[in-house]
C-alpha cells in the first residue's frame, strides 16, 4: 500500500499523515494539505539535521519567522508566509542547505508543493513577499546558529526586531503556537 519494488526500483505511492490523511508528495493536492499535519510534524522535525546542542523544532524556527515579520511590521501575508515558508518539510524532510543546493529533483518537487501550501492560504503570494519572507529566514537562521551553535554563517549581521527563543521547547507547545498563530494571521488575510 505504502510502497511497491517495481522492476528493482523502490515506488512510493503515498504517505499517511499524522491526521492519517494519504498524501502524494510527488503529486500534492491542495485539499489534501492540514494545517494540523504541518504544525505537528514541523514541531517534531529537528533543524539541522540534529546537529544543535539541544533539540530545535524547524516548528519553532517556523514561529520565530512569523514573529520576526509581526515585529518588523509586515503584513499579516508575510507573517503568514514566514510561518509557513517551510511547510513543505512537513512532508517531505528538512535537508541541510549545503546538501540540498545540489538536489535538483528534490528542490522541484518542494517548490511544487510549497507553492501549493502558499496557494491555499495565501492566494497570489507576490515576489516582493516572497523576498522579504526569505530574508527573515536567514536573519533567523544567522542567529540559530550564533545562539545555538555558536558560529557565524554571514559575513553580515541581520537586525532583529524580535526576541526570538532559541531554547529548547517542547514539541506540544510549539505546535500549539503554531496552529495558534496560524489561525490568528489566516483569519485576517482570509478577511482582506
Amino acid at each position: 500500500r505504502f510502497c511497491s519494488l517495481e522492476h528493482g526500483e523502490f515506488r512510493y505511492y503515498n504517505c499517511r499523515t499524522y491526521k492519517k490523511h494519504e498524501f502524494y508528495p510527488l503529486d500534492p493536492k491542495i485539499e489534501d494539505i492540514d494545517i494540523e499535519d504541518i504544525a505537528h510534524a514541523l514541531s517534531l522535525l529537528c533543524r539541522a539535521n540534529g546537529h544543535f546542542r539541544h533539540f530545535y523544532s524547524v516548528g519553532i524556527h517556523s514561529v520565530n519567522c512569523a514573529k520576526e515579520a509581526i515585529a518588523r511590521g509586515y503584513s499579516e501575508r508575510v507573517a503568514l508566509g514566514c510561518l509557513l515558508h517551510d511547510g513543505s518539510e512537513a512532508y517531505l524532510a528538512d535537508i541541510t542547505r549545503p546538501v540540498k543546493r545540489h538536489l535538483q529533483k528534490y528542490l522541484e518537487i518542494e517548490e511544487v508543493l510549497q507553492n501549493k501550501i502558499f496557494e491555499k492560504w495565501i492566494p497570489c503570494l507576490t515576489e516582493d513577499e516572497k523576498k522579504l519572507i526569505f530574508e527573515i529566514d536567514d536573519a533567523i537562521l544567522y542567529y540559530e546558529f550564533t545562539n545555538i551553535f555558536e558560529e557565524k554563517i554571514f559575513d553580515y549581521v541581520p537586525v532583529l526586531k524580535s526576541q526570538p527563543t532559541f531554547d529548547f521547547v517542547d514539541f506540544s507547545i510549539i505546535e500549539n503556537e503554531f496552529l495558534s498563530i496560524f489561525y490568528r494571521l489566516s483569519e485576517s488575510v482570509n478577511r482582506g
